[in-house]
């Protein structure tokens, strides 16, 4: 593939790619922007080559994950600190009115939204991926660089989690 056709790639798939690295680094958006940058930098500087084995996409993913991973590995002992932070958040209490109904709700999709980050990190790269980025299991596998039935295993388990804290939700109320 010739540099302007990697270029045309990437300036079409940036919003998929930013999505993608946003869930790879937690929800973090300057982590995100970083992780995007570094990962366009290893493209167009020739460390990471397509060699198109796989759909460039699924190729462009892979490079961010990874991209993230060692990212995450420089700075494990903030995100440990951020975590501490995030659980010692107090919790409001509920009350009938519509306005505090309307911020239960948000309260619930944002306890979701941090009960997908809290996923085991196969668990959440693999829901994402099919659900957030409309891959197949077979893609989330390549993109993740495990087996497709490693990949469903992930996927099944994760979606159970989801499911139990959903019916969970479901009976509180």
């Amino acid at each position: 593939m010739q540099e302007h056709e990697i270029r045309q790639q990437l300036e079409e798939l940036h919003s998929a790619s930013f999505g993608w690295a946003l869930s790879c680094c937690a929800g973090n958006r300057e982590e995100a922007e970083d992780v995007l940058q570094a990962t366009y930098l290893k493209i167009l500087s020739g460390k990471a080559r397509f060699g198109g084995r796989s759909a460039f996409k699924t190729w462009l993913f892979s490079v961010i994950r990874l991209t993230a991973a060692d990212g995450r590995r420089k700075h494990a002992i903030r995100w440990s600190g951020l975590r501490r932070l995030r659980e010692q958040a107090p919790q409001p209490s509920s009350t009938p009115s519509r306005a505090v109904q309307e911020v239960h709700r948000e309260e619930l999709r944002d306890r979701f939204r941090a009960l997908l980050r809290d996923l085991p990190g196969r668990q959440r790269q693999v829901i994402q991926l099919v659900f957030y980025h409309d891959h197949t299991l077979s893609e989330a596998a390549g993109v993740m660089g495990v087996s497709l039935g490693s990949a469903r295993t992930h996927y099944h388990r994760g979606k159970k989690r989801l499911r139990d804290w959903l019916q969970e939700q479901a009976g509180d109320a």
